[in-house]
């Protein structure tokens, strides 16, 4: 894996550990006034601080972190990118088809030769898919190179008097293929007007103000992600991987969350940590880590509730491992330590689930008390109560001993008390 380098640290990633993620969106709608897309904002950088470094951590979090279909469901997403950010190695994290990457002029004082170096950059993302959005300005004769590559250009109606619209719209149809976006729309004459002129894509106040959406966020310890980063730079076995992801909740729930993500662009939903580790490769995998690294918070053990779930989780797995058949015993696990993510998230569970994806006997277990995994998790949690005779009435149904259940949960408790030593 020579193509694997550890990340290095960057200065300007750091103000992300200690800060709340919020992101605005602002929708895109068509002719019908049918949301098309959404563009993204980081609400948590002043713009001044907007740089490859927030450009990842923007996306990253809005894939990871923010619940991404209730942020941008199956739509389009645009998002404003440094010309340093478009060769960063996060967008190689994400589906082509659900990203457009919106792309500045480089100014009046640009040179040909400033101009030109950016045109191989902009072939190589559109050979991998991606679609590039510029502003009115790339409509200047010194970007004419650039028109080629344009798969949307928007229009900013502050930018330019109404009379120039007209010229405008018919230079850009007349040497580019680009679909055209009236962006700041913010009178109705304004909609008319562009309408008139043949314009389908609109942006603005008048029909939408950017709304800002706080992410629900569950981060790990920078331990733990370090050991991940470094197990794969050790080209470790996919077996070892899905032990440590099996370890940390919080890792293995933003994995999950990560690769079911729109902007991952999979047809099924990833419900196993193995399925998801050989879906991503150890490649991606890396970038993942790196990317989480940065926008991780440097905190030290993690939280007593997910010592907690990963005791019960393990508790169940054990307890399982009885009766059930190994694909069972594995949801058993996610079980166990997913049916705390209402603590971990601060919101319901319901809300939590639907999040991630998860099997269906998880969900049946956890949201609803029943199928294959629900008395298993009803005796887990008998087992961190003193109430006996809910143990006791508990363990008797699935027919175990309490000596059965008593060794599994010493068993549990020392698996998980070794997680600070194995980090």
């Amino acid at each position: 894996m020579t193509d694997i380098a550890p990340p290095s640290p960057s200065s300007s990633a750091e103000p992300a550990h200690d800060r709340q993620n919020l992101i605005a969106r602002q929708p895109i709608l068509d002719d019908k006034r049918a949301v098309f897309g959404y563009e993204l904002f980081d609400r948590s950088t002043a713009a001044a601080a907007h740089t490859a470094a927030s450009d990842a951590a923007l996306l990253f979090n809005a894939l990871s972190y923010a619940g991404s279909e209730a942020l941008v469901g199956r739509k389009t997403v645009f998002i404003n990118c440094t010309h340093e950010s478009l060769k960063g190695p996060h967008l190689e994290l994400i589906h082509p088809e659900r990203v457009v990457l919106k792309v500045q002029t480089l100014g009046e004082q640009a040179t040909p030769e400033q101009i030109g170096e950016l045109l191989p950059v902009f072939e190589s993302l559109r050979a991998r898919g991606f679609r590039l959005a510029f502003n009115q300005e790339v409509l200047r004769r010194a970007y004419a190179s650039w028109l080629p590559q344009a798969a949307y250009i928007k229009l900013d109606l502050l930018a330019f008097k109404p009379e120039l619209a007209e010229p405008l719209i018919k230079f850009a149809r007349s040497y580019s293929a680009a679909a055209l976006v009236a962006e700041k729309v913010e009178t109705a004459e304004q909609y008319e007007r562009m309408a008139a002129l043949g314009v389908r894509l609109f942006q603005g106040y008048w029909f939408a103000q950017p709304t800002v959406i706080q992410a629900q966020t569950i981060r790990p310890s920078q331990a733990t992600i370090v050991q991940l980063i470094n197990m794969v730079r050790q080209q470790a076995s996919l077996t070892e991987i899905e032990e440590l992801l099996k370890k940390d909740p919080t890792l293995s729930f933003n994995l999950l969350r990560f690769i079911n993500s729109s902007g991952f662009g999979l047809s099924c939903e990833i419900t196993s940590f193995r399925h998801a580790v050989m879906i991503l490769g150890l490649k991606k995998l890396f970038r993942w880590a790196a990317l989480l690294l940065t926008t991780s918070r440097n905190t030290g053990s993690p939280p007593a509730v997910g010592q907690t779930a990963v005791v019960r989780g393990r508790l169940m797995e054990l307890l399982a491992a009885e009766l059930l058949q190994p694909e069972d015993c594995d949801n058993a696990f996610v079980a166990g330590v997913f049916s705390l993510l209402d603590v971990m998230l601060g919101v319901s569970l319901e809300q939590a689930f639907e999040s991630v994806a998860l099997p269906q006997p998880v969900v049946d277990a956890v949201l609803h008390g029943k199928g294959v995994l629900a008395p298993f998790l009803e005796l887990t949690r008998a087992c961190e109560s003193a109430d006996e005779e809910a143990f006791a009435r508990c363990a008797q149904a699935l027919h175990l001993s309490n000596r059965q259940v008593n060794w599994a949960h010493l068993q549990a408790l020392a698996w998980a008390e070794n997680l600070d030593q194995d980090e």
